[in-house]
C-alpha cells in the first residue's frame, strides 16, 4: 500500500511542478521575449507618455468632443474587474428601457447625426468592454466630434478612415475601429478640447 501511495505522490508533484510551475513561466518568458507589450496587456500611451489605458478593454468616453464606445454592462459600466454582458434577455423591460433611454440619448447629443442609429450604440457586447466600434458607428458619430472640436467633418472623417483595420486575413471578423487608438489621435491631430 505504501509503494502505491508513494508513486501517486511522485507523480502528483512531478505533474504540479511541470505543469504549474516549469510550463507557465516558460510561456511567460517566451511570451515577453516575443510579444512583449501584448504580454504586459497592449497598453497605449498619450502623447506625454502617460498609460492612458489597453487597446484591449473599453472605457467610457462622456466629453462631446470624443467617440464613444458600446456601452458596457461590466460592473458599473466599463470596469475590468467585472467583465460581463447585462444576462438580459431580447424579452426583458429593463434592457428595453436601457435601450430606449440610450437611444433617446445619443440622438440627443447627435443632432446632426443622419440615418439610424448603430445598433452596436445601443447594445452591449458579450464581455461588456469591446474597445472596438464598426466603421459605421463611427461615422455617425462624426459631426458631433467635429462640431465639440471646432474642425470640419471632413478631417474627424479622415482620422477615423485611416485607423479603420480590415479583417483578419481578409475573412475573419469585421473591419473595426479602436475607440481609445482613434480619441488618442484626435487629442494628437486637434489638441485636447
Amino acid at each position: 500500500m505504501w509503494n502505491v501511495f508513494s508513486i501517486g505522490l511522485r507523480a502528483t508533484v512531478v505533474t504540479l511542478v511541470l505543469t504549474g510551475l516549469m510550463y507557465p513561466l516558460a510561456l511567460t518568458g517566451i511570451a515577453q521575449a516575443l510579444f512583449p507589450a501584448q504580454a504586459n496587456g497592449s497598453l497605449v500611451s498619450d502623447e506625454r507618455g502617460e498609460i492612458v489605458g489597453s487597446e484591449l478593454i473599453a472605457q467610457g468616453f462622456a466629453k462631446a468632443a470624443y467617440f464613444q464606445p458600446r456601452p458596457s454592462a461590466a460592473g458599473t459600466g466599463y470596469d475590468a474587474a467585472a467583465s460581463s454582458g447585462s444576462n438580459l434577455g431580447t424579452t426583458s423591460a429593463k434592457l428595453k428601457d436601457r435601450i430606449t433611454a440610450d437611444l433617446a440619448r445619443l440622438q440627443g447629443e447627435n443632432p446632426d447625426a443622419s440615418g439610424w442609429v448603430p445598433v452596436e450604440l445601443v447594445t452591449t457586447s458579450a464581455s461588456g468592454l469591446d474597445p472596438h466600434l464598426s466603421p459605421e458607428a463611427a461615422y455617425w458619430q462624426v459631426p458631433r466630434v467635429a462640431k465639440a472640436r471646432q474642425v470640419s467633418q471632413i478631417r474627424v472623417l479622415a482620422v477615423v478612415e485611416s485607423l479603420v483595420v480590415s479583417r483578419d486575413l481578409w475573412i475573419l471578423g469585421e473591419p473595426r475601429v479602436n475607440v481609445l487608438g482613434l480619441n488618442l489621435a484626435l487629442d494628437r491631430q486637434f489638441g485636447r478640447p
